[in-house]
This record gives C-alpha cells, structure tokens and sequence, in this order.
C-alpha cells in the first residue's frame, strides 16, 4: 500500500558523503570532496568464486561486517538478515555481502555451512572472506565502519551491529542496527523505495 501511494516518490532517501568522508586520523588514503563510492575489491564468497565491487554495479547491495565465531552480536544480525533474505528472494536487483573480518578462520569451507545454517539463497547472499588488511581497510575507509581486529580472540574483535545499504551506483543511502528489529524492518522498506522509486 505505501508503495502504490508514494507514487510521486515523496520518500528521499539521503545520499551519504557527497562531499567526500572525513579523514581526521589518515588512516584512509586521501580523498576529495567529491560523492563517495564503494571502493574496488575482490573477495571469496562460500563457493569459492570472486565476489566484490564490480557485482554491485547496477545492483541494490545491502552489506555487513561479521565474523562466524562471534560470541555477541553476530547470531543476532544474522537472523535478521535471514528475515531480508526472505524478503529479496525473488528480487534479482537485491543482493546482499556479509564480509568477515576474520578471514583466516572464516574459509569458504567455514561460510559455507554458515551460510546453509542460515538459510541463505544461492546466488542471494554471499559470505565474503579477502585479505586481512584490506578487510579493515575496506570497513573503515569504504563502507565507513568502525572495525577492530581481535588477533584471533573472538572477544576482542569489535565491529559495528550496522547493516549498509548501497544503491545501484556504489553510493551508500543507509545504515541501520542489525540487531534492531524494527531498524530492519526500516530498510527493507528503504531498499523497496529505491527498487521501486527514482534515486
């Protein structure tokens, strides 16, 4: 019903960063302040194929940090997923990535039976693992995360609960709590408003 009555697209979505990220610390390469986009990488997903940014081109991408040892907050952003899973399953414009940010444990032998723990569609929602650094790398300087290595200690890693969504243009348009029900329900109605409105 709200889709058939915003017609006009009333509904903006915000376009994040457009005049660049801050960089207070340097610990991101230099940028200007120009719109930010999703920067170039190339992971593993649970079936051992390359999975990165060119697959997001033209794509609605919807992404999150986790690692499967996760003591905390992981179990938790990974049902809600599930529920987002459910949501897009037919939508081949929706994807979602949850990349690990503990990618010597997390081998695609690891994200794959995580993923089939999780009900995940084939195709759907891929579980990533790259390089260590540039895992960090990208979380904080790409997807604009704060991200902590835990050196293998699963209680020491610190990642953000924020689930991000990404438009067809590599741009980001939301973050919401991963372990808020409600913060989720919010973005899959955002991911539907740019599905199916103009951005």
């Amino acid at each position: 019903m709200f889709l058939r009555n915003f017609g006009e697209n009333q509904y903006d979505l915000p376009v994040f960063y457009e005049n660049g990220v801050s960089n207070p610390f340097m610990e991101c390469p230099p940028n200007d302040s120009a719109q930010h986009y999703i920067p170039e990488f190339s992971f593993m997903n649970q079936n051992g194929e390359s999975m990165g940014r060119a697959e997001m081109e033209g794509k609605i991408t919807i992404v999150d940090f986790f690692f499967t040892s996760c003591p905390s907050i992981c179990p938790i952003m990974s049902k809600e997923m599930e529920r987002v899973n459910d949501m897009f399953r037919d939508e081949p414009r929706v994807q979602i990535m949850s990349i690990s940010i503990d990618p010597e444990y997390d081998t695609p032998e690891i994200l794959k039976s995580y993923a089939d723990r999780h009900n995940a569609i084939p195709g759907k929602w891929h579980f990533l693992s790259g390089p260590r650094e540039e895992t960090y790398q990208l979380a904080k300087c790409g997807f604009v995360l704060p991200t902590l290595d835990g050196n293998g200690v699963p209680d020491d890693f610190v990642h953000s609960d924020k689930f991000v969504l990404i438009d067809e243009q590599g741009r980001i348009r939301g973050y919401y709590s991963g372990t808020d029900r409600e913060a989720v329900d919010l973005l899959m109605l955002e991911t539907k408003v740019l599905l199916h409105g103009k951005n």
